[in-house]
């Protein structure tokens, strides 16, 4: 086991080299969308990029059936193993609706054999999600 220190530390280690490994400026917060994210996930079991959407429920039932109303191309064009989740609930109790992709692999952030598939799934799968939402944001904007 990991102290709490020397596990910050492995984590922090992870995101830097990621950095470094496909440096590039990902969208992830900055969509120009209130409560629309994009999210990088890894912990001791599993890898995940999410779209997340948390803003009241007016706004997410928006953008989500907009969502919705694309999800064959997203499933056909760029990530046709995406899951869609129109009621999913943080560990904080926060219900909010996302879109996942989560590595299908047995991985773990204090296992540093793991980090290049997972850099490399990250890569991939957050630039198939950024890719579709620079193709459709005008739309899901309006």
């Amino acid at each position: 086991m990991f102290s709490k220190e020397e596990s910050r530390q492995i984590r922090q280690l992870f995101w830097t080299s990621f950095g470094k490994s496909f440096p590039r400026k990902w969208i992830l917060y900055n969509t120009k969308i209130k409560g629309f994210s994009f999210k990088f996930h890894f912990d001791n079991r599993t890898a995940a990029v999410f779209l997340d959407l948390e803003d009241d429920l007016e706004n997410r039932i928006n953008y989500w059936e907009k969502l919705q109303s694309l999800q064959s191309i997203l499933l056909d064009e760029y990530l046709p193993d995406a899951i869609f989740e129109e009621e999913y609930y943080l560990d904080n109790g926060k219900e909010i609706s996302r879109i996942h992709v989560t590595l299908n692999q047995k991985v773990s952030i204090h296992n540093k054999n793991t980090w290049q598939v997972v850099m490399e799934f990250f890569n991939d799968k957050m630039d198939a999600f950024e890719s579709f939402f620079n193709e459709y944001k005008d739309f899901i904007k309006s």
